[in-house]
């Protein structure tokens, strides 16, 4: 682990940045986000090789980029992986001091530090993390809030916009899908390289399939990672189906928290959403097992968001359904009223709610 303080506790602060989504066709993958899920264009960027746009929705940024050259990584990446997460970017307050320390306990380089002057990032660096996405590292005034990537061009937001009914906050955490066999190796990468600390885990069983997940998280709680593996163990199924069709490693999913989760589904659905559904008897039983109001199970029952509670308190979340060609990447909502965990009681539900739709959903495009 990293020997100077000064690193360890530059570490300790690490939140997420911006998340870098590789599409095929920017305009339209633009509308999208801003029509479904009420996200703003914030910044534009680009080159003779690509053109990106910055989106913002609270303090969630996401940064959609689309190749205009063979020569960008993001053309080799959607011909593999179809539209993904390409980039994690991490903020911390020495971008140099980071790097150095996760390049010397085995992280790969995948750009060297950077200073910038263009108002943007003071620096910027970047290693590979699992698969073929990568975290940049960036670094900017500590008085700055959601920023944007270097050589972004800021969008000023029009004058009454509408309001925001969504409610979305932040990156609550991201799910990773990894090969049978890199669940650990994984866990001690972040370990190692950034200094994020294992917290939890869980073997989820969906019918005759399983999958092993363990949770990485930074001491400030601003980066979370839920990775997965397959169970081999058990019967193939949705994991090792991401995996052949993202043809390897990759983000299952985001989750996003909202203030509160009943409400931001019925405004998301409203806007042309699809979500999961919950498995037949879910709400009889979640009755009999958390203390809610009346009126708060029939939200939950209206809208098919899930309830679990911890030590701390209790939490509400929903699986968007995947609109993704290779049924890979979707997306979550969840509300978190004093629980810190991930919905032990709900994970199992989770996948249920996913095997539904991917095995009525057979024949996806290659």
């Amino acid at each position: 682990m990293m020997d100077s303080s000064k690193v360890v506790a530059t570490l300790g602060e690490l939140a997420v940045d911006y998340v870098e989504i590789y599409v095929d066709h920017l305009e339209r993958a633009t509308l999208d986000w801003v029509e479904k899920y009420a996200f703003t264009v914030a910044g534009t960027g680009g080159s003779e090789e690509h053109r990106s746009v910055a989106l913002r929705h609270g303090e969630i940024t996401l940064v959609l980029t689309e190749a205009t050259s063979e020569q960008h990584p993001a053309t080799a990446f959607v011909l593999s992986h179809g539209e993904g997460v390409a980039d994690i970017a991490l903020r911390t307050s020495d971008v140099e001091a980071v790097f150095e320390a996760a390049v010397a306990n085995g992280a790969r380089i995948h750009q060297a530090p950077v200073r910038h002057t263009d108002g943007g990032p003071a620096v910027t660096a970047a290693i590979q993390g699992f698969g073929d996405v990568v975290h940049t590292l960036v670094q900017r005034d500590p008085e700055q809030g959601p920023g944007l990537p270097a050589g972004f061009v800021p969008v000023q937001e029009p004058e009454g916009a509408p309001a925001n009914d969504v409610e979305l906050l932040e990156i609550d955490h991201i799910a990773v899908c990894l090969n049978n066999g890199d669940l650990d190796l994984s866990v001690e990468f972040y370990q190692n390289t950034l200094g994020l600390e294992f917290i939890f885990e869980e073997h989820i069983v969906v019918g005759a399939q399983a999958m092993e997940s363990k949770v990485v998280q930074s001491p400030s709680g601003k980066v979370t990672l839920v990775l997965i593996q397959p169970d081999l163990r058990a019967d193939a199924g949705q994991i090792d189906e991401f995996l052949k069709n993202h043809q390897g490693p990759g983000v299952q999913h985001l989750a996003f928290s909202s203030t509160n989760a009943v409400r931001s589904v019925r405004a998301l659905s409203g806007r042309g959403v699809g979500f999961l559904t919950a498995p037949l008897g879910y709400y009889d039983r979640l009755a009999q097992r958390i203390e809610l109001s009346e009126a708060t199970l029939e939200g939950l029952r209206a809208t098919n968001v899930m309830a679990d509670e911890d030590h701390g308190g209790q939490l509400f979340q929903l699986f968007t359904a995947s609109t993704h060609p290779r049924r890979t990447l979707f997306f979550e909502v969840i509300e978190r009223q004093g629980a810190e965990t991930f919905g032990s009681a709900n994970i199992k539900a989770l996948y249920e709610a996913v095997e539904l739709e991917r095995t009525g959903q057979r024949g996806f495009p290659q």
